[in-house]
């Protein structure tokens, strides 16, 4: 996937890369995240707003993957958190896995169950609602 396709630009870009995409149903799939010593979540040592990051990141996860309609993408947005819990800052250096599974949809409102991965660590999961742009 080509960088312009990706729903966010800089500075508000957390996710690089689609990993696995997903199905036909769109039922889960994964992205990838690097992150960088200048990047917001290596420079939150006290926990600051690196949760609410992390929540950003499983939301911009499900908006790309959310069918492969990158302007669609674009105009979705993170709705709501339902029981994020970040068990680890992530450290400048690591490359962090994303996934995300659909759990249920009402209309435009999606909720997706996200979990955030440095190699086989667990470092931040819960359910995040995304509002889909209208295609």
């Amino acid at each position: 996937m080509a960088v312009a396709d990706l729903p966010h630009t800089y500075p508000f870009r957390f996710v690089d890369a689609i990993r696995r995409p997903p199905g036909p149903d769109f039922s889960e799939g994964r992205v990838s995240a690097a992150i960088t010593a200048n990047g917001r979540f290596a420079g939150s040592e006290g926990g600051g707003s690196a949760p609410a990051l992390m929540a950003e990141a499983v939301a911009q996860a499900a908006l790309l993957l959310q069918g492969g309609d990158p302007e669609v993408g674009r105009r979705g947005f993170l709705a709501g958190i339902e029981g994020f819990q970040v068990d680890r800052l992530p450290q400048a250096g690591e490359c962090l896995e994303i996934d995300v599974r659909l759990v249920a949809r009402f209309g435009s409102i999606v909720k997706f169950e996200g979990e955030v991965r440095s190699g086989s660590e667990t470092l931040a999961r819960g359910g995040i609602l995304v509002r889909q742009g209208d295609s």
